[in-house]
């Protein structure tokens, strides 16, 4: 049996970790984690394509640092940006740095049906309902698409605390969560979008 802890629970332990942590240790310890799991499921990092679906959030930034150490190890990397002026910043132009792009929504679906992996960076544990409409076309394309598709933490447009899916959301291959699972992820219907859990 696994053990699953809310969202509140989740966040009242973050906090208390960050207080003692360098600011951004633990963004980068959930990115090297998150690149680490995307290079075993790619296989060969260099040369493949990597889009990143990035939300305004913490996920958006772990997601955007894991798509900088994929960058560097010779992957081509494309963010979509979902809100480009609350994108994480740092996280940003250090994929900018390890020559990665940023894109708007407009290049996101050709983008996607050309990738070898799309990571899903939009919503994090705070999100409720399905996802906006601005992102419901992304999730689309993502299940449509060849690639194989890496959630960051839990899909977007699930509900972290009940496992419900209201609308729009990403249906992973494999979800990457931190700290511990969270109990959305271990009932359906959003078991059924999780895929793979570590």
């Amino acid at each position: 049996m696994r053990t699953a802890y809310g969202v509140k629970t989740v966040r009242a332990a973050e906090r208390e970790l960050m207080a003692r942590l360098p600011e951004g240790a633990l963004m980068q310890r959930a990115a090297a984690g998150l690149a680490a799991a995307c290079a075993e499921l790619l296989g060969r990092v260099y040369g493949s394509r990597v889009v990143l679906l990035v939300g305004s959030g913490d996920n958006g930034g772990d997601a955007l640092y894991a798509g900088a150490r994929l960058a560097r190890r010779g992957a081509g990397v494309s963010a979509v940006l979902l809100a480009p002026e609350r994108a994480h910043a740092a996280g940003l132009a250090a994929l900018r740095r390890a020559g990665g792009r940023a894109v708007d929504t407009g290049a996101a679906e050709e983008l996607i049906e050309r990738a070898d992996l799309v990571v899903d960076g939009i919503v994090g544990i705070g999100g409720t309902g399905g996802l906006r409409p601005e992102a419901a076309p992304l999730a689309e394309a993502a299940a449509r698409a060849r690639a194989a598709v890496v959630a960051v933490d839990l899909p977007s447009g699930v509900d972290a605390d009940t496992g419900e899916v209201r609308g729009a959301a990403v249906r992973a291959d494999l979800t990457v969560t931190f700290g511990t699972h969270k109990p959305g992820l271990l009932v359906d219907p959003a078991r059924e979008h999780a895929g793979s859990v570590r």
